[in-house]
């Protein structure tokens, strides 16, 4: 078992930046890929940004390119997710998940989940 703990979500005006951050535990960091989703009410799950394990290789929303930056800190077990020049439509729960294969923008992929972090954009 793996177990993901998101921080660093919170209230931020519009234009402004926040950083998540997602702790894993229980299992090797380095082999998995790692994927930031986000959730607003009444919407599906919606993929921001994956990672793999070693850090060589990202991928994100066509939709994000530019506002958000994934990296990992292996030696942390730690995965971020830089967002910038946040929009109030940006408003959700972000969730951490992790896989043990190739990069994916399935969330259904993705065998492990942390319980999700609020950010709130004000316009």
């Amino acid at each position: 078992q793996m177990q993901l703990v998101e921080s660093g979500g919170g209230l931020v005006q519009a234009g402004g930046s926040l950083r998540l951050s997602c702790a894993a535990s229980g299992r090797t960091f380095g082999s998995y890929t790692m994927g930031w989703f986000r959730q607003a009410p009444g919407r599906e799950r919606e993929f921001v940004a994956c990672i793999t394990g070693n850090g060589g290789n990202t991928y994100d929303a066509d939709s994000k390119k530019g506002r958000c930056t994934v990296s990992s800190d292996n030696a942390k077990n730690t995965v971020y997710l830089q967002m910038n020049r946040l929009k109030a439509e940006d408003t959700a729960v972000y969730y951490c998940a992790a896989r043990g294969g190739y990069i994916t923008d399935d969330p259904g992929a993705y065998n492990y989940w942390g319980l999700g972090t609020q950010v709130t954009v004000s316009s």
